[in-house]
């Protein structure tokens, strides 16, 4: 999603929102290496004590590195630093600094923390409460003349704000988790001027007030607890969020399930006294509401000595002996090249990004690989594709794949996927999911329609996500603009619950996009030999802007079954550049025009 102020008239908004519109650097040190500490009460280590010890030993812990900034609130000049870096920052789309602000427990007062590309702020409590900011975490598009559509690659996490004015702001579109934060009063989540804003995606959250999204084309809310939600645009999706408004598709639309089905939140790291600690928190079915407010959170936890601290300038092959030797992996902000892919193959393995360090493959590599063990957990990180062709660049579990994880899933959490943009990159087939019982929680896998190195060939990338694997959930799914299909399903029983995309926009013409007798590929391709798929709140838009006379077959295409269902589907032609013919297989309404309306499907089949 990225589109410039003149492309499309704004989504139409509420009366609520139209009355509103109308109305309306001395940082710590990071702790040197660390030693094994014991768990808190409730925890208990997931992996044995240490790695074994020999001369050539690569050691645990350590300093995290210039660009994780640590305050805590006796530092002096906390807002000038935040302001530095917001400078630097703000605009810089495609740019290299990466950097984490971490603030250890205490209040806070007076902050307004500005966040701009590729910067993280969080709390090192064990409970978004420990750490207090009178104050504001803030995103806004003032950089981009009040459009918000490109505010990627930002996240905030186990804060709690009480913001300055009753409401914080937070207008960001794709790749920007809102994860375990407590706002005590209302979220904005538009920008200034109420200009256009398409995210979004918010976990294990509190906000005591009311939730704004006012001209946000679609948002996905997991697992939280809101004083009230005030509008819709196109497409809004909650599960297990206390306060979410009644199940309502598509007038308004809203999709609400009671509880999500299974899930379990990202690592975190946080500080036990004065040594850092990866917590763990414990898988959840049919979850409702926050992890954390009433005592000690659920789970385990690992103590940072048994953590391989990474640095840009790392090779592949030093992260795979850490590996080997039994280490978990926290990468640092940067920016890190990868001669061979990184080998996770450990049961309980954490591969834990902060500041949205970034794996870039050389030589058409994959970057990452696990096996097909539990309770592998990979969150925090971008992967970017580099200039020679990776046939792919993530895989969960080898081909094949048949364990059985239910009970200890593999988690992949806020790991994105970029093709082009920052440089030339291309790769054939972005994620692909072998493991079953895998939980995509929150990604945006995304092939560049804007930067640098960006063309039909240029940045080719023929497919976004391929699940082979069986009773795969996704929590939380932006996949966009890959020549062919963004998603094709072959497993059994998967499960989505909220799904964005984007056909490419820079198809050349209608023959560039034939799939056979078919016009264009679907966005979401369930396979023919699937039985069992289910999927809530999925939303399909194009915007064929180069050859605006395009004509998209479907948005959505699956085996006619009994056991295959979807509930609340939507596609929209972005002011007409392009037209959908029908929703799902041959049913749904075509668009038409260049109002941006929505067709849609409340059931099928």
């Amino acid at each position: 999603m990225s589109r410039t102020p003149t492309d499309v008239p704004e989504p139409g908004r509420s009366t609520v929102a139209r009355r509103t519109v109308l109305g309306a650097m001395a940082a710590g040190a990071a702790a040197p290496g660390l030693l094994a500490l014991s768990s808190p009460a409730s925890a208990s280590p997931a992996v044995p004590a240490s790695p074994a010890q020999q001369p050539s030993a690569l050691p645990g812990g350590g300093d995290l590195g210039p660009n994780v900034i640590v305050f805590d609130p006796s530092t002096a000049g906390i807002q000038a630093k935040l302001d530095q870096i917001f400078r630097q920052q703000e605009s810089a789309q495609f740019g290299t600094g990466r950097y984490a602000f971490l603030f250890k427990p205490g209040t806070y007062n007076g902050l307004n923390a500005q966040l701009g590309f590729y910067t993280s702020i969080a709390g090192l409590g064990l409970s978004p409460d420990d750490t207090t900011i009178n104050g504001d975490v803030t995103v806004d598009a003032g950089w981009f003349n009040g459009n918000a559509t490109q505010n990627f690659w930002r996240s905030a996490e186990n804060l709690a704000l009480a913001p300055v004015s009753g409401t914080n702001r937070w207008a960001v579109a794709q790749a920007a988790p809102f994860r375990r934060m407590h706002i005590k009063g209302g979220l904005n989540l538009a920008p200034d001027g109420y200009g256009w804003a398409s995210g979004g995606y918010i976990a294990d959250s509190r906000i005591d007030g009311s939730v704004g999204p006012y001209s946000q084309q679609q948002w996905y809310t997991r697992d939280s607890s809101v004083g009230g939600w005030v509008n819709a645009v196109w497409n809004m999706v909650f599960s297990g969020v206390q306060g979410a408004p009644a199940q309502s598709f598509p007038n308004p639309p809203y999709t609400t399930l009671d509880t999500t089905p299974v899930s379990r939140e990202k690592p975190f790291l946080y500080l036990n006294g004065s040594e850092y600690r990866v917590f763990l928190p414990e898988k959840r079915t049919n979850a409702r509401g926050v992890t954390w407010g009433n005592g000690t959170p659920r789970g385990s936890s690992l103590p940072l000595s048994q953590f391989y601290v990474a640095k840009p300038g790392v090779t592949a092959a030093t992260l795979n002996a850490a590996l080997t030797q039994g280490l978990h992996l926290l990468l640092t902000p940067g920016i890190y090249h990868l001669d061979q892919p990184i080998q996770v193959n450990r049961a309980g393995t954490v591969v834990l990004g902060l500041g949205y360090a970034t794996l870039i493959p050389d030589n058409g590599v994959t970057v990452l690989r696990t096996a097909d063990v539990d309770g592998v957990r990979l969150a925090g990180f971008l992967i970017d594709a580099g200039p020679v062709n990776s046939a792919t660049l993530l895989e969960v579990g080898p081909a094949g794949a048949s364990a059985d994880h239910s009970a200890n899933p593999t988690t992949v959490q806020d790991v994105f996927v970029r093709i082009g943009g920052a440089g030339a990159g291309k790769a054939t087939t972005s994620m692909v999911i072998n493991s079953r019982h895998t939980i995509v929680d929150h990604t945006w896998v995304w092939r560049a329609d804007h930067g640098t190195g960006v063309g039909w060939e240029t940045n080719r990338a023929d497919y976004g996500i391929r699940v082979n694997g069986d009773d795969v959930l996704a929590t939380g799914l932006f996949v966009e603009h890959f020549n062919k299909y963004d998603v094709q399903w072959y497993g059994q029983r998967g499960r989505t619950i909220f799904f964005q995309n984007e056909k490419a926009y820079d198809a050349p013409n209608q023959a560039a996009i034939q799939n056979g007798s078919v016009k264009g590929y679907a966005a979401y391709k369930v396979a023919d030999s699937v039985t069992t798929h289910e999927g809530w709140g999925l939303g399909s838009y194009c915007y064929y802007n180069v050859a605006p006379t395009i004509v998209q077959h479907h948005g959505f295409e699956a085996p006619n079954k009994p056991g295959v269902k979807f509930h609340d589907l939507l596609v929209v032609s972005l002011g007409g550049q392009g037209q959908y013919e029908h929703v799902v297989n041959e049913t749904g309404a075509p668009t038409s025009g260049t109002s941006t309306v929505p067709s849609t499907v409340v059931s099928y089949p």
